[in-house]
């Protein structure tokens, strides 16, 4: 596909906040934390890096989302679930429950990966 095509494709995205649930359109070229912010909604995050694990949210239904962009993201938090929203790109409709840092710091410690902030 060309590059201009693929730029310009875009999924549904659905955020449950703890207050609300959010429908935005997300391009597959943009992190969804950043999608999320354009549409007037506030996430939490402190790097932007997909370091921090300050943006995590986990994924209520299967879906697909590029985290190549992360620094740090391994294949069990993707097996569990967890996406980092300030990196994350996706790469088919998703449903996301917001505000999960301390569910994947409890993850990662439980199987010995870094996390950060615990």
């Amino acid at each position: 596909m060309p590059e201009t095509e693929s730029r310009e494709q875009s999924f549904e995205v659905t955020l449950i906040t703890p207050t609300d649930e959010h429908k935005i359109t997300v391009k597959t070229h943009e992190h969804i934390w950043d999608a999320a912010q354009r549409s007037g909604i506030t996430l939490p995050a402190i790097c932007h890096q997909g370091r921090c694990l300050t943006c995590a949210g986990r994924l209520l239904e299967p879906g697909q989302f590029d985290s190549s962009d992360a620094i740090s993201y391994f294949p069990r938090d993707r097996d569990a679930g967890f996406i980092l929203l300030c990196t994350a790109k996706p790469r088919s409709s998703l449903r996301i429950q917001t505000h999960m840092a301390d569910a994947m710091r409890d993850h990662r410690l439980e199987h010995g990966l870094p996390a950060p902030y615990s």
